[in-house]
């Protein structure tokens, strides 16, 4: 009899890509998903350990988990990087949860479910000898046209505000040969686009494919990319989150070389300020992280920034902050997330002295905000008669619409049939809303009954491929 699988995911896309593993490894053992926590015969709580009081979170959510009630013999597990960080803590506060496992243990989740189903008490956060995607099972079926990749994991940068190289461990980086048989079986499946996924993606250095053409050695994130470029049907590809001391300039290049390499990057910077870059242990500069961008965007004029910003870390003066602000006018994003500082504890920053009040944080942030947000809008609305090259993806609200997303991760609302999802189009931009543009499909791989592509004579068919 299929038993149900309910999961709830927090955090980054790296958990989004975790919990989709884990059910892969579960649906082997007789799990089908289910989007109702009590009909589940097994939950999991994937927790993410980023964001301020996260362990909290997790608590409050469990016990309004266990009083929603299930079928008997349902088990809890507790899953990601707040069970990495809490271990056998979480069974002491809540005595109900079967299972908790870290972000590197979850290929054993059968045998875990196993032995809990047997009434044992299992906690595995001990990080083990072997990777885990060396273990993980072939993906079992796919969530539409575009898909996460992990090919990245952990941290060695030790910045001292963050967890993860805690609770993910030192940085793993995949075989390349494993990677570009995992998307081209996506490819094969309808994939279109590809997210590459580490905490530290741009530091990757994997083993090179057997009898792979060029230099010897690993590969670095730039030659994967050009290697998944020349895979049938893959049409873009992306990566997050970088590190701007790895952004080599072969990574730069594959901007400039690749046009399926999109022209929209996450870089994360935190502070304008040397002084503050330093304390948090970035071992960049301001003008490091500029040169940068300036690099990027010679060779690709087209590139959007998005990145990261923490407010109020310890010593944090004005001057500091103002040039943060200097910072963000002078590489004007089209997206960016800003935090103000909270302590995380067992990282360095949380026993500084000096912190900053919490009202000085509030103010800060809301100024930062409002700039960023200002930006934002700035730069949606330059799409405004620009034509958009858009992936359609998913049905939109209403009747006769289809969703997609443009190159800098915008969703863009056009009127097209269900049966257009998976194309390419081009779309000319009417309007922009608050989340999102509105347009026309004009060219691609799809085009409404009447309208002629771009060099073509011919009048499409509705719903029909452009050739």
């Amino acid at each position: 009899m299929t038993k149900k699988l309910y999961i709830k995911t927090y955090g980054c896309q790296m958990n989004v890509y975790d919990s989709e593993r884990m059910s892969d490894v579960l649906a082997a053992q007789g799990f089908a998903p289910t989007e109702v926590a009590e009909d589940a015969d097994l939950v999991i709580l994937n927790t993410c350990h980023i964001r301020e009081k996260a362990a909290e979170k997790v608590y409050s959510d469990l016990g309004r988990l266990r009083a929603a009630g299930g079928p008997a013999g349902r088990l809890i597990a507790v899953g990601g990087c707040v069970a990495q960080a809490e271990g056998a803590e979480i069974r002491t506060r809540a005595p109900f949860v079967d299972i908790v496992f870290g972000p590197q243990t979850y290929h054993r989740l059968a045998d875990m479910v196993e032995r809990a189903s047997r009434g044992q008490a299992v906690v595995e956060t001990d990080f083990p000898t072997e990777a885990k995607f060396d273990h993980l099972p072939t993906a079992t079926g796919r969530r539409g046209h575009t898909a996460f990749v992990a090919v990245q994991e952990g941290c060695d940068k030790f910045c001292t505000f963050c967890v993860v190289p805690y609770t993910r461990g030192a940085e793993y980086s995949r075989p390349a040969g494993a990677i570009l048989d995992e998307i081209r079986a996506l490819a094969a499946d309808g994939v279109r686009e590809v997210m590459l996924l580490g905490q530290n993606v741009n530091a990757y250095h994997g083993a090179a494919p057997e009898g792979a053409r060029g230099p010897a050695g690993d590969w670095t994130l730039a030659r994967l990319a050009r290697a998944i470029a020349e895979i049938d049907g893959i049409a873009r590809i992306r990566y997050t989150t970088s590190h701007p001391r790895d952004m080599g300039g072969d990574l730069i290049l594959a901007h400039r070389d690749l046009p399926q390499l999109m022209p929209y990057l996450h870089l994360p910077v935190q502070s304008g300020s040397d002084r503050i870059l330093k304390a948090m242990n970035r071992k960049h500069t301001a003008e490091d992280y500029l040169r940068v961008v300036d690099r990027l965007r010679e060779v690709r004029p087209d590139m959007a920034m998005s990145g990261d910003f923490i407010v109020g870390f310890p010593g944090e003066s004005d001057a500091d902050f103002e040039a943060t602000m200097r910072l963000v006018e002078r590489v004007d994003y089209a997206l960016a997330y800003s935090f103000k500082y909270s302590p995380r504890p067992g990282t360095p920053a949380a026993d500084l002295d000096d912190q900053v009040p919490e009202e000085v944080k509030s103010e800060r942030l809301q100024r930062l905000q409002d700039l960023l947000s200002s930006q934002q809008r700035a730069f949606n609305a330059s799409m405004t008669g620009r034509r958009l090259p858009v992936l359609l993806e998913r049905p939109g609200r209403h009747a006769g619409q289809m969703v997609g997303r443009s190159p800098y991760m915008q969703a863009v609302v056009v009127d097209a049939p269900a049966e257009a999802a998976g194309r390419m189009v081009e779309v000319d931009i009417d309007t922009v809303n608050s989340f999102s543009l509105n347009g026309r499909i004009t060219g691609g791989e799809w085009l409404p009954t009447g309208i002629t592509a771009a060099g073509d004579s011919r009048i499409a068919a509705s719903a029909g491929v452009v050739s």
